[in-house]
């Protein structure tokens, strides 16, 4: 039978190099906290149980955490990962399954790694460690291997010269059963160069029980830790590269991948294709044979198979964008639901509406959806018409196969198969404007004196 499992989350205290006041697990990397981002890395490897443990002083760490539906364990004062750990013994109490240790400003383990920590429990080790090879060791953890054993953590600050040239480094993810992690922290003594509780400390003691230790390799990529603005750089760096190289084996065409920007839910399918500079914030789904052209900006919307999107649109959340539909350049759309075939090609604003099939927008056109208090709602039918540079005053209704001349304000409802004209009468005047040429040109002339 597969052992239960539970995550502990450290994400107490805050990295002053972030320069925030926001607590640093709070950023986000793909359009996700990296605390949301280790929260479904535990539910992604099965985990059915997962405390975050948080300082007194992090609130906002705290309502993130429960937001995520996260048990919480307060860590104060701080004394190191050991003690951490142990702070959530009570949240745990009762719980025999395995336990993982992660960390919150490490976002981008994948779940398949992560399972390959917990499937070593499975097989004969009693304590499995997350390592991977750094190009630079400089101050990680260094990872003492005998064949497939684990021997210790050795901390960078208390490494021989030896062991500084090991270049296997700690991740410090961490998996042991609960009830040998917490046997053994009750053993870990602060007797080091910081003074604090290594979680690191209880390979070794583990070890001299008889119980046996080893390592798990991961990439390097996946464990970097984030605390500081260059790393949460490089950290979204690498969280993009690795979607734009997903999106291409799944069958999506990047024209410039360098320069397309991906959220962690965006779903996109094969045979779309994305152009250069597009930028996709979170819940964007496109459907196959879609094309998003250059300098685009999408998030919270939904576009259907064949769509036109673009150069230079903005899709705004709750925007739901039918089969062969098409909006052009400068238009912005926000919960707008725009049915199969319909047309919105240049410089208009479709705001709080729901568009048929086949229906017509022209250029210049918008609804005015907010009467400084509320937002209304703007109905066009199928096939309707709309004339260049319309404002549709809501809540106003245009029925299907209606006909909008431009330069109009509607403020009416059209029905079915009319033409609406709401413009003024044009008036020409014979001889104002070379009078008025006229005039300015001698005041001109006279304020130059």
């Amino acid at each position: 039978m597969t052992a239960q499992r539970a995550a502990v989350i450290l994400a107490a205290g805050k990295s002053t190099r972030m320069k925030s006041k926001y607590s640093k697990v709070l950023h986000h990397v793909g359009g996700r906290s990296m605390l949301g981002w280790v929260a479904d890395l535990a539910d992604s490897a099965g985990v059915t149980r997962t405390i975050c443990v948080v300082g007194e002083s992090n609130q906002d760490v705290r309502a993130e955490a429960e937001r995520l539906g996260l048990e919480i364990a307060v860590q104060e004062p701080q004394r190191g990962t050991g003690h951490a750990v142990l702070c959530a013994r009570d949240a745990v109490d009762g719980f025999e399954g395995d336990l993982v240790v992660l960390y919150a400003d490490t976002p981008l383990i994948e779940p398949n790694t992560l399972s390959k920590v917990f499937d070593a429990l499975a097989g004969d080790a009693d304590v499995a460690v997350l390592g991977f090879e750094a190009k630079d060791p400089a101050a990680y953890g260094r990872l003492i291997t005998e064949g497939d054993q684990l021997l210790a953590i050795v901390e960078a600050k208390e490494a021989t010269p030896e062991q500084l040239e090991v270049s296997f480094c700690n991740s410090g993810v961490m998996a042991a059963s609960t009830k040998h992690m917490f046997s053994a922290l009750e053993r870990v003594t602060d007797n080091n160069a910081k003074g604090e509780y290594y979680l690191t400390d209880i390979v070794e003691i583990l070890r001299e029980d008889g119980h046996k230790a080893v390592a798990v390799t991961g990439d390097e990529t996946e464990v970097l830790g984030v605390n500081s603005r260059p790393d949460l750089a490089m950290a979204e760096q690498a969280f993009q590269n690795r979607m734009r190289e997903r999106m291409m084996e799944r069958g999506v065409t990047l024209q410039d991948p360098a320069t397309t920007y991906f959220s962690f839910d965006t779903e996109i399918e094969n045979d779309a294709t994305v152009g250069a500079n597009v930028v996709f914030g979170p819940g964007v789904k496109v459907a196959s044979y879609a094309q998003i052209h250059p300098f685009c900006h999408l998030e919270g919307s939904t576009i259907g198979e064949g769509a036109q999107i673009g150069p230079f649109a903005r899709l705004r959340p709750g925007t739901e964008l039918g089969d062969n539909t098409k909006v052009g350049n400068f238009v912005e759309t926000k919960k707008a639901k725009v049915g199969n075939g319909s047309k919105i090609n240049h410089l208009s604003y479709i705001g709080d509406a729901k568009l048929g099939q086949n229906v017509n927008v022209g250029a210049g056109t918008i609804t005015c959806n907010y009467d400084g208090y509320f937002k209304h709602i703007t109905t066009i039918e199928d096939g309707a018409f709309i004339g260049t540079n319309s404002s549709l005053v809501a809540p106003v209704k245009i029925g299907e196969g209606a006909f909008l001349g431009s330069g109009g304000t509607v403020t009416r409802d059209v029905p079915r198969g009319a033409l609406a004209i709401a413009r003024a009468e044009q008036i020409n005047k014979d001889g104002w404007a070379e009078r008025y040429h006229k005039t300015q040109k001698a005041r001109k002339a006279k304020a130059k004196k």
